[in-house]
């Protein structure tokens, strides 16, 4: 399997000094060392503008990585996170069921989260920022204050101190606070890209703009971090445009049976009745042919990381069907909302799956 977040998270802290990791990327020893995680800049943005902006062209691109399954922010950051698989740390996608929530039961949104779940149950897998501490290396968390204490949060960043920061100075300042002492991580999170190409798609007036706010954040970290630190950018996924819609059950029959429907467009999450899902997957088949791929329980183990722990099984679709090209697969109560959206991701087509890693030695 390609490297990818887990892998990345794990080298980063096994070359910080952490214990019973694997830096499997063969990363160098480093003191300090500064990641910058960009919401949606799939490797593909580096390759179709990467040489138009000053600060990302001037970085070293160490490799491509891959993202999860789905290539969607929540499994991917869960994964950067704890340094684990989704079939382990079991944030599954953009909305999941929770089991044992009735019928047809309730879908998490694990980014709005639900606070009849305790994250820290949901995600029981211990974090690196955690496993860090008994290292002595500091852990930072960099971002919008808005996320400041929400469930996702609470799952995936414990052990890590929140630094709330809306605005690009205040990012600086706190990365460079947060590298003023050796062995210390600073983990800076943007996501106005992902923002305008959900918005506006990729390449767009307002999604340039977004870049180039990214490049001046890149800019300005080289030249305010503490000597000595190892600067990284990376990503959580890339990004599609739509170029094909399809409202489940509008003028077609494909929600017959189903009783839940999870996930998001390019990732869908399928809950049948009891005894269906064989003629829910003739009926898929039959729609759709060869515009998705169709999986089950047991055949999406290897997408998820082959292990894949009892709750993960509880919490996956029945079927977890994913569309090919430029389609996207529209829930019908939430037509407005997922018909407006240009750019997706979720898939597995290589503009959202690859990822890129580049580096500075300051």
């Amino acid at each position: 399997m390609p490297a990818g977040l887990s892998d990345l998270s794990q080298s980063i802290f096994a070359s910080l000094g952490g214990t019973g990791l694997t830096n499997s990327l063969e990363l160098p020893d480093s003191d300090r060392t500064c990641l910058l995680l960009v919401d949606g800049m799939g490797n593909d943005v580096i390759q179709n503008y990467g040489s138009q902006f000053r600060a990302l062209s001037a970085m070293t691109h160490k490799q491509i990585l891959n993202s999860t399954f789905p290539s969607t922010t929540a499994t991917a950051l869960a994964s950067l996170a704890t340094g684990v698989l989704p079939g382990i740390h079991g944030m599954l996608g953009y909305t999941i069921r929770v089991p044992r929530s009735g019928e047809p039961g309730r879908l998490l949104n694990a980014l709005k989260w639900d606070e009849r779940v305790d994250p820290a149950v949901w995600q029981s897998q211990p974090t690196l920022y955690e496993r860090a501490i008994a290292n002595g290396i500091k852990s930072s968390y960099i971002a919008a204050k808005r996320y400041e204490g929400t469930g996702f949060s609470r799952a995936t960043l414990r052990g890590a101190q929140y630094l709330g920061a809306n605005h690009a100075d205040d990012m600086i300042k706190y990365a460079k606070q947060a590298l003023a002492t050796p062995h210390s991580f600073a983990y800076v999170y943007v996501n106005n890209l992902d923002n305008a190409g959900h918005n506006d798609g990729v390449g767009s007036e307002k999604w340039l703009d977004a870049l180039t706010f990214v490049d001046d954040l890149i800019s300005q970290l080289t030249a305010a971090l503490p000597q000595g630190t190892t600067l990284f950018v990376t990503a959580d996924h890339g990004m599609v445009n739509v170029e094909e819609k399809l409202v489940l059950g509008k003028e077609n029959n494909l929600m017959e049976d189903v009783t839940l429907l999870g996930g998001e467009p390019r990732a869908r999450h399928i809950y049948v009745k009891d005894g269906s899902i064989q003629d829910v997957i003739a009926r898929w088949k039959s729609q759709l042919g060869t515009q998705a791929d169709i999986y089950t329980k047991d055949s999406v183990a290897s997408l998820i990381g082959g292990e894949v722990s009892r709750d993960s099984l509880d919490r996956l679709g029945d079927l977890i069907v994913v569309p090919k090209g430029g389609l996207i697969l529209i829930d019908p109560t939430r037509e407005a909302q997922e018909g407006k959206m240009i750019g997706h991701h979720g898939g597995t087509t290589s503009i959202e799956v690859e990822i890129p890693l580049l580096s500075v030695r300051l």
